[in-house]
């Protein structure tokens, strides 16, 4: 089990950070006797997944949900899964953007668009 700054020097991230994600549900920990935090070896992975969830869009409950499909000990089809619906979502969001400059640059004024 790990404790927030373990989690935190794996994933990258800052102890409020992890505390953020578990908060919002993204991550989840036990409490030992003194109420310390402790979470699971594949919490630093979820929290990378999370932030590069951001980097693309996703809202917080977008990524809760997509980590909820997660098992409790993922295998490696399992991130591979996640791995190729956040492909999925990138790139359907790179074409929203694709087409929304293909409007701006189309020489009509914006309020017509």
């Amino acid at each position: 089990m790990l404790t927030v700054g373990e989690v935190a020097r794996e994933a990258g991230a800052s102890g409020s950070a992890i505390r953020f994600y578990e908060r919002q549900g993204l991550i989840t920990a036990s409490r030992t006797s003194g109420n310390q935090r402790r979470f699971g070896p594949d919490a630093a992975c979820r929290v990378r997944v999370a932030r590069v969830a951001q980097r693309i869009g996703l809202s917080v409950g977008e990524i809760r949900d997509l980590l909820a499909d997660l098992p409790p000990e993922p295998a490696l089809t399992d991130w591979q899964r996640l791995h190729d619906r956040l492909t999925a979502e990138a790139d359907r969001r790179i074409a929203e953007l694709h087409a929304a400059l293909g409007d701006i640059r189309s020489g009509r004024r914006l309020c017509d668009l």
